[in-house]
């Protein structure tokens, strides 16, 4: 249960960090270009200092999953499905009938 909420989890911190990456300006401007009008809105600098503070956070946030996923991965591999396992043997053996000896044939004529 933890590890999938913790998996579900990762998958959203991929998406976001992709979208936070993608829209940050690069040498190639990048999508970054089509946030060119809600500069003011994050402050004097621009989106620049924001959507890098969210990009470190949502990574950090993604570095942090990653080491909780795999130390549960790693604490499971410790264990065995063979070991939780149980035999259980419900069917109950047949009672043994009390054996006679067979009636010996009569031999006629003597």
């Amino acid at each position: 249960m933890t590890t999938s909420l913790l998996l579900i989890i990762q998958i959203v911190l991929v998406i976001i960090l992709v979208i936070a990456v993608l829209l940050q300006k690069s040498s190639s401007i990048g999508l970054g270009a089509y946030s060119g009008s809600n500069e003011s809105v994050f402050g004097a600098k621009g989106p620049a200092s924001f959507l890098a503070k969210t990009t470190f956070t949502i990574g950090f946030l993604f570095v942090v999953n990653t080491i909780a996923l795999g130390y549960m991965y790693s604490q499971n591999k410790q264990a065995s499905v063979v070991d939780k396992l149980v035999e259980k043997n419900d069917v109950a053996a047949p009672a043994a009938l009390p054996t006679t000896p067979a009636p010996t044939p009569k031999k006629e004529g003597k």
